[in-house]
């Protein structure tokens, strides 16, 4: 069993004993700490909470939990239901809410869940405030209502209905070039919440033809849910059968984007962004960010617009407190997360769909030779194992020390960016690893970097 407690929520598999998966126990726990936290932070006896949760078979179970512990701190909640990640973000601040709780493990398969935490804004909380939420929890420091002043639990079914007009309402969002296009479109919804979500969108912005792939939310994930190449031969093999123009697949909280061309190749999950920030950019000049770890070619396709580049460090609290520092109009990770702030401050794929069809239609080409307009950049992603005993910090530290000539980072592990590729070092917070993202012009180029790389850090740790 799993318990990984960080900052930016609770995340384990469900079952076993408490404190070694996520136990109905452990979900009363953090769920009671963040309560507290939220009581401590809004200066409110009485605070409101939006929860909203994907189609996982444990969500009812998770959910009435969650709920019951709100209330039993004396805290109004707003359920949703089923819903998306950044639907529930934006009804965070529609309710005028001082928090919100999603439950999913988002790419995780089904025996995962996860309480994901909000502050009022709809967003990820700071560092500091996820390491109050674990401190109150580990003090177990609650103090539950009485009887008279339990928490009152309001049922708002309709927001998906509202995420989709907001949508809709975006400058950029084109519903008659769209329209006109007589787009034809699958959807792989990995039974999740992206199966209700994607098909009414879509509707919504005009396309009548959508060929709908694993789109009931019974949370039975029909294959990994985590969308990767590898994981999705066959949406692929149908947008080649039914003729496609182009293809959408989630996760199954629906913030991350991946993209299927009409000859049934890959767009390319770093590229949704890309694509999308070009279009932005086209219309509203500015600037952009996205994570360490993420393609170069969103820095190339933003100084083409004339606009400047920043990056940040991995995790999208930090994507967004990035843009926040220099006024990005686009920004988001190169797992297909787009955060377009004329929204809100978080990973959307609706919003991501709407602007990249918009582009697409506009453009008046296929979906492949869209794809083949940005610069061509290969990642290899990898890891290096090491013995508890290792001193990671260390080998990182000689890393950046060895490579000074180069343009290094260092807010996140160290990336090293050499003339035409980069190549990036982080440690993971559980385990004795160093994950190594190299980028390069090729294939081969990438994967020999990494090697490379790989082989230097293995030398030291001998």
């Amino acid at each position: 069993m799993t318990l990984i407690k960080s900052i930016s929520g609770i995340r384990g598999t469900i079952g076993g004993q408490p404190g070694e998966g996520l136990s109905p126990i452990d979900v009363v726990r953090f769920t009671s700490a963040y309560g507290m936290w939220l009581k401590e932070r809004s200066g409110k006896s009485r605070p409101k909470v939006v929860v909203g949760r994907d189609a996982r078979i444990s969500g009812e179970m998770v959910k009435n939990l969650v709920v019951g512990s709100l209330q039993g701190l004396g805290i109004d909640v707003v359920h949703l239901g089923l819903a998306t990640t950044p639907t529930t973000e934006l009804a965070v601040t529609h309710h005028e809410a001082d928090g919100g709780i999603i439950l999913t493990a988002s790419h995780n398969p089904k025996q995962w869940n996860a309480l994901k935490l909000l502050n009022e804004k709809g967003e990820f909380l700071s560092a500091a405030d996820g390491e109050r939420v674990l401190d109150i929890a580990a003090r177990e420091a609650y103090d539950y209502a009485q009887v008279d002043e339990l928490g009152q639990v309001t049922e708002d079914d309709s927001f998906l209905k509202k995420h989709i007009e907001a949508v809709l309402a975006l400058n950029l969002v084109d519903v008659a070039a769209i329209k006109k296009a007589r787009f034809k479109v699958a959807v792989d919804g990995v039974n999740s919440v992206g199966g209700i979500a994607i098909p009414a969108l879509l509707k919504a912005l005009g396309v009548e033809n959508v060929l709908e792939l694993y789109c009931d939310p019974s949370g039975e994930f029909p294959h990994n849910p985590e969308p990767l190449p590898e994981h999705l031969t066959e949406i692929s093999d149908l947008i080649k059968r039914e003729k496609a123009d182009v293809g959408f697949v989630v996760d199954p909280d629906v913030d991350r984007l991946a993209i299927i061309n009409e000859d049934g190749s890959m767009f390319g999950e770093e590229y949704t962004l890309v694509a999308v920030a070009d279009y932005v950019l086209t219309h509203t000049p500015g600037n952009t960010v996205s994570n360490l770890s993420s393609t170069r070619a969103l820095r190339d396709v933003t100084e083409k617009h004339g606009g400047q580049y920043a990056a940040a460090a991995v995790g999208e609290v930090n994507v967004v407190e990035k843009m926040r520092e220099v006024k990005a109009v686009i920004g988001g990770e190169g797992n297909g997360g787009v955060i377009y702030p004329a929204s809100h401050n978080g990973r959307d794929a609706l919003v991501g769909i709407a602007l990249f069809l918009t582009h697409l239609a506009k453009k008046d080409i296929k979906c492949s030779a869209l794809r083949a307009q940005y610069p061509v950049y290969f990642m290899s992603k990898n890891k290096v194992e090491l013995t508890p005993d290792i001193d990671v910090d260390a080998i990182l530290a000689q890393m950046k020390a060895n490579y000074q000539s180069e343009k290094v980072t260092d807010i996140d592990g160290v990336k090293i960016d050499f003339a035409d590729r980069w190549v990036h070092l982080r440690k993971s917070n559980t385990e004795a690893i160093i994950r190594i993202y190299a980028e390069a012009p090729s294939e081969t180029e990438a994967a020999e970097l990494a090697r490379s790389i790989m082989a230097e850090i293995k030398k030291m740790a001998q």
